[in-house]
């Protein structure tokens, strides 16, 4: 699988390149030859995001017009009652980056869990600031339930060696995803230093970041692999996905599925659940089905 865009693709009057950068509605476009271009989209087609290849035209010397966005094997985004903000395209992995400090919501896991399993894109759990040895055991203990089911944690520290990262980012076009203030410009800038990415202090009086990153970047790691940096987030909305297809983002749910009494079960108070009498059964976490039905609640 190669990241980059193909030769083989330039097929018709347009050009193809790929969203490297992403500020508003304009766009830098990486080139089949390398080269950065400014674009616009066309009209009001519709957004597109870092990660995405595209069809364009050239308008003048270092810029164009994108006319079309290329089919996408993906698409991370997060919506609420009135917007939807795209996050990533085409990406095969979630890197979901928490910090020992500040504390971190565990509820943003969950959502950024079934937004990854509703398109098929595996997930990485990173804790960083592990060498806040007292802390980090806390944050551990919390994560241990995304371990359990199966989900890959990495404890590691942006400041001090991010080694243990890279084998899980080989062949991956992968994005950063987590609030402020829990490292990934650290992250990142440790990965890539001519990333030079903004960071920010933490407030410990809020327990809470700053806000540095605001615009989304793709990085090139080599020929296989990229590394998309996206803002932070305090909030993940979910509103694109239709109540019904909720519980699929949950793994642990999967094998009661078609075992309740009621074939249209939302999982809640109905009885004959299976997902809740295995709930009571501690073969699925409380915390788990808590989060899932404040989901429904949006």
């Amino acid at each position: 699988m190669s990241i980059r865009p193909s030769k083989a693709k330039q097929q018709n009057k347009y050009l193809t390149g790929q969203v490297i950068a992403a500020f508003g509605r304009r766009y830098s476009i990486e080139t089949v030859s390398g080269e950065i271009i400014s674009c616009v989209m066309r009209g009001k087609k519709g957004g597109t995001a870092c990660g995405d290849q595209v069809e364009y035209q050239l308008t003048t010397a270092g810029q164009g017009v994108i006319e079309a966005v290329i089919p996408r094997t993906s698409l991370l985004y997060r919506s609420d009652a009135f917007k939807e903000k795209i996050i990533a395209a085409n990406v095969t992995q979630i890197i979901i980056v928490v910090a020992a400090i500040p504390s971190f919501s565990e509820e943003l896991i969950n959502r950024c869990l079934v937004a990854a399993e509703s398109e098929k894109i595996e997930v990485l759990i990173v804790l960083n600031k592990a060498d806040l040895v007292e802390s980090a055991q806390i944050a551990m203990e919390t994560l241990s339930l995304y371990r359990d089911l199966g989900y890959r944690v990495l404890p590691l520290s942006a400041l001090q060696d991010v080694s243990a990262l890279q084998p899980y980012l080989s062949g991956h076009l992968s994005v950063l995803a987590g609030q402020s203030g829990m490292g990934k410009s650290t992250l990142l800038n440790t990965l890539i230093p001519q990333a030079r990415r903004a960071t920010a202090e933490i407030s410990l009086a809020l327990d809470s970041g700053c806000h540095t990153t605001t615009h989304s970047r793709l990085y090139f790691l080599d020929a296989d692999s990229a590394i998309i940096d996206s803002p932070g987030f305090q909030e993940f909305g979910l509103n694109h996905i239709a109540e019904e297809n909720l519980a699929w983002g949950f793994i642990e749910f999967h094998p009661y599925f078609g075992q309740c009494k009621f074939s249209n079960c939302r999982h809640i108070t109905e009885p004959g659940c299976a997902v809740i009498q295995a709930t009571q059964q501690g073969k699925i976490n409380s915390r788990r089905l808590s989060f899932y039905h404040r989901l429904l609640r949006r």
